[in-house]
């Protein structure tokens, strides 16, 4: 995973992750995300953000600035041309709510409605890698807290029970 278009970014940096439903190359995307940050201003401040494509299917985006001084219209309006240049290239972002599983045959989304069922069917178990797309800052990403077990999340605290033993 390359974190290197980030390099120039602080830890403290905010981290926005929006998983593409499908696979891409991060060319299918450069030129567009670039011009969005390129143009990227709210009430007159100019905002430093730079992104990279993980895994084929995340978009990373990170900047500094709205760290400190956070503004809902201008990560809206960021959030928003995203969703934009996706649609119009064709492709699709996943449901924010679905659960982001690396298994076999590579990351797939997971709804949240299915989680126990394929935890009962044994698709899913405690060590299956969940991926973690609320993390909040570039520092989060830079020291791995990306991917997780199913165990360590909020699934594994849901609906793994723990195993009881007799004495």
């Amino acid at each position: 995973m390359s974190l290197s278009a980030f390099a120039s970014l602080p830890d403290d940096a905010r981290l926005w992750l929006l998983a593409l439903a499908c696979p891409t190359e991060t060319s299918a995307l450069a030129l567009d995300l670039e011009a969005l940050l390129g143009r990227w201003r709210h009430k007159g401040i100019q905002y430093m953000g730079a992104w990279t494509l993980l895994e084929h299917r995340i978009i990373a985006i990170a900047e500094p600035t709205l760290a400190a001084q956070p503004s809902g219209c201008a990560i809206d309006g960021m959030l928003r041309g995203v969703s934009q240049i996706v649609a119009r290239l064709g492709m699709a972002l996943e449901d924010p709510q679905a659960v982001l599983v690396r298994l076999e045959k590579g990351i797939q989304a997971i709804r949240r409605s299915e989680l126990e069922s394929r935890l009962a069917e044994g698709t899913l178990d405690g060590s299956t890698p969940v991926l973690d797309l609320a993390l909040l800052t570039l520092g989060d990403l830079r020291q791995g807290k990306l991917e997780r077990p199913l165990a360590a999340t909020w699934i594994g605290k849901k609906y793994l029970r723990p195993v009881s033993s007799a004495i």
